[in-house]
């Protein structure tokens, strides 16, 4: 389909989600949009209409049947210019540089990697400092003179986006501990990391490599390119012991792509029915529950689906065990879910 539009094929195309953002076509000059868009979803879904094709389309159209003016200049702050609202003017090229060149300079003198950041006022520096060059970063990419003068290598880049996703880990942990959010103060842009999200095909390519060398003294070396891809990864941290484990188990003639597939489904399986055991659930509804979820990419919280898996529990039960057990249910299959989503 994306060819075929791009080849003016087509002449319309009514998109549900995903091919929102995931094609690039320079003569799509118009996008009707009828859903509630934000933040990087917003800016890659506007953007599809704003590849220059020549002296006739020098620009794109957006038409919303939605309320989106707040979320647009949200959206405009975090990836560029605070102050756009509505219309973005970049500065030259080298006026960015300059300073992501001097942020990174302060980055390494005031935070070398390999030692540890002490304190809850250092933490929060770097936390700053991080996220401005994230953004910093996130603008540059936008020209071609950016191209191989990103200062950082990648491994180094991958070792301070682990350390900072690491902090956000505990910052979050400790404002959910207090109930009461108390780090206000710290805004962390996750939403810039996730944007360059290492998948699950690169990593794939690397245990290919991997497997490749394994004997020699390269393959630890590749090894630890992988464990430190899945670090700075929001979406591949809490999978890192299911990639860790095919890892280990994949044999050396294998065909990684199969392995995986057959990996995962095992694991899937094996980890939805400990869940039906430890809750007693109704096993077939279950499983019928959680194929919908992934096929519709979330956990439903309400309607009948989740009550027909619940084992018999009063309604009525003073202590309401029902919506206790309810909760209990949605906050397992929610992890499991995380946990499985995207990985085939």
């Amino acid at each position: 389909m994306s060819q075929r539009l791009k080849k003016r094929e087509l002449d319309l195309v009514i998109v549900v989600n995903m091919f929102l953002t995931g094609f690039d076509a320079t003569t799509l000059n118009t996008l009707w949009s009828d859903k509630n868009l934000r933040a990087h979803g917003l800016i890659q879904a506007y953007s599809r209409t704003n590849r220059i094709l020549n002296s006739v389309k020098t620009y794109g159209n957006i038409v919303s049947f939605r309320n989106l003016e707040q979320e647009t200049n949200d959206a405009l702050a975090l990836f560029g210019n605070k102050d756009a609202k509505g219309i973005v003017l970049l500065k030259p090229y080298a006026e960015y540089y300059k300073e992501y060149r001097s942020r990174i300079e302060e980055l390494v003198e005031k935070f070398p990697l390999g030692k540890a950041i002490i304190g809850e006022a250092a933490q929060k520096v770097f936390i700053k400092l991080f996220g401005s060059i994230l953004r910093l970063k996130n603008i540059l990419t936008a020209f071609d003179d950016f191209a191989g003068n990103e200062i950082l290598s990648q491994r180094d880049f991958q070792d301070y986006q682990s350390l900072y996703l690491n902090l956000y880990a505990e910052f979050r942990s400790a404002s959910e501990a207090e109930k009461e959010s108390i780090n206000d103060d710290v805004v962390f842009e996750i939403e810039l990391i996730k944007q360059v999200e290492i998948n699950v095909d690169y990593i794939l390519m690397l245990v290919e490599k991997y497997l490749k060398k394994k004997g020699s003294g390269e393959d630890k070396e590749i090894r630890a390119a992988i464990d430190r891809a899945i670090n700075a990864s929001p979406s591949l941290r809490n999978k890192k012991d299911l990639i860790e484990q095919f890892v280990d188990s994949v044999s050396t003639k294998a065909k990684v792509d199969a392995e995986w597939v057959a990996f995962i489904a095992a694991k899937k399986a094996e980890e939805l029915d400990r869940i039906i055991a430890d809750e007693g659930l109704n096993a077939d509804e279950t499983k019928a529950f959680v194929d919908n979820a992934f096929r519709d990419g979330a956990i439903p919280v309400t309607g009948t689906a989740i009550t027909k898996i619940l084992p018999p529990v009063s309604r009525f039960n003073k202590n309401n065990c029902h919506a206790v057990k309810k909760q209990t249910v949605l906050d397992k299959l929610g992890a499991f879910f995380e946990r499985f989503f995207g990985l085939i």
